[in-house]
């Protein structure tokens, strides 16, 4: 089969009218130009330029191939310009899951501010609290929480979340406030089934020293959120993320207990597939997002 580079050098020919010419303009010689030329005759089975020493002249056969594909150079050459730097460029689109936690609390807004500030750029953003497979899922950047397994990926650290444990003023007043770890066997616990150390396996510190302490309860989810609601209406003391409670603490509405013993704190990662060079645009909103994280550190 003919190759395409000989068909570009051949259109190359008849438009500079030269083998020299061409020959200039690629950086190889006359002869090299001449012979590709020929090749691309024989592989074809016809001829496709006469050649006197005074100038170049089509074929049938030549005119017909050269009308044909006399914008292969340009065309290749756009296609070839468009990707030039597309990692440098903050344009294009991302496909990109976050938590729900983060993503209803400051990732929404600050993603569709960064659309805002870059008018080239488009985002998809879904909101999963699983970790998705970025490469069979097709996602160009995920923000997650906790350990990273898949050394075919890279995670780029951006803040830490702390968990605190607390419970609404009704419920300590019903029940009572415990002072250590020990006495939360005698309550009831709100357990989050999406914790990878245990839905019951709440975490502790005596020290320097950290150590889990089962707990248990009537009531648990995947959703914190709803841990969260079942807390406020006193049904429990539940283990959350500071940026979950934050308000509701500040308000009164929950309060935090055993603060010097809570130990939680988990690690929020932007993570996107391996690659050489990361595009710009994703480099850029990690920092974007970061930033958003860091005007917010005090909930965290």
């Amino acid at each position: 089969m003919p190759h395409i580079d000989d068909l570009v050098l051949f259109t190359q020919v008849v438009e500079f009218g030269s083998f020299s010419k061409v020959a200039e303009a690629n950086n190889i010689t006359k002869s090299m130009v001449s012979k590709r030329v020929s090749k691309l005759e024989a592989d074809l089975g016809t001829q496709l330029l006469y050649r006197t020493t005074r100038k170049l002249t089509l074929t049938e056969a030549g005119e017909v191939l050269y009308y044909r594909s006399k914008d292969i150079h340009s065309t290749a050459k756009s296609a070839f310009d468009a990707v030039t730097g597309y990692n440098d460029n903050l344009s294009g689109h991302i496909r990109m899951s976050v938590p729900t936690i983060s993503g209803e609390l400051l990732l929404a807004k600050a993603i569709s501010d960064f659309c805002q500030q870059h008018p080239g750029l488009t985002v998809d953003m879904s909101m999963d609290n699983n970790f998705v497979d970025l490469i069979a899922d097709n996602y160009d950047l995920v923000i997650r929480t906790g350990y990273l397994e898949d050394s075919s990926l890279i995670a780029r650290y951006i803040f830490n979340s702390h968990w605190i444990i607390c419970a609404s003023p009704e419920y300590l007043s019903e029940h009572g406030t415990p002072e250590t770890p020990k006495e939360l066997r005698h309550h009831n616990c709100l357990g989050y089934t999406h914790d990878s150390g245990g839905t019951f396996d709440w975490q502790f510190k005596n020290n320097s020293d950290t150590y889990t302490l089962k707990v248990t309860g009537n009531f648990s989810s995947d959703n914190s959120a709803a841990l969260k609601q079942c807390a406020l209406v006193g049904n429990g003391v539940a283990y959350l993320p500071t940026c979950l409670v934050y308000n509701e603490i500040q308000q009164g509405k929950l309060i935090e207990i055993l603060q010097p013993h809570s130990s939680k704190v988990v690690g929020i990662y932007a993570v996107y597939p391996y690659t050489k060079r990361p595009a710009k645009r994703i480099q850029a909103l990690i920092d974007h997002i970061r930033q958003r994280y860091l005007d917010m550190q005090e909930c965290f």
